[in-house]
């Protein structure tokens, strides 16, 4: 698989929960960054992180797109359950077909056009 058929598989596989799908597409030398979390590793990752999608209502896919040999650049969309809509960035690294790295970039919620 390319990088980006690895990233949208994993995604796929953290909005449908299914674990053991996405254990297969990360490495076991995993680094999880982002503004709460420094430099996770794989073990804290699935424990932490991987079991928060029943938190969102909505999730959409903005832009998926290669940003150099292993990189890819990911913008998403999202609603809270608990209300609001959001959009984050991650540039996931992507080594031998398993995910060994994911920094992700918080945006602040999404004002409506009416707003």
């Amino acid at each position: 698989m390319s990088p980006e058929q690895v990233v949208r598989a994993q995604l796929d596989a953290y909005l449908r929960q299914d674990r053991a799908a996405a254990e297969s597409l990360v490495g076991d030398s995993l680094v999880f960054t982002s503004p709460q979390d420094d430099h996770l590793d794989r073990r804290a990752f699935f424990d932490r992180c991987f079991p928060t999608a029943d938190r969102f209502s909505r999730h959409e896919l903005l832009h998926l797109v290669p940003a150099g040999h292993e990189d890819v650049l990911v913008v998403y969309e999202y609603d809270l359950v608990s209300g609001g809509t959001h959009r984050n960035a991650e540039l996931i690294t992507v080594r031998d077909g398993r995910i060994v790295e994911i920094q992700v970039f918080f945006g602040g919620a999404v004002r409506s056009a009416s707003a």
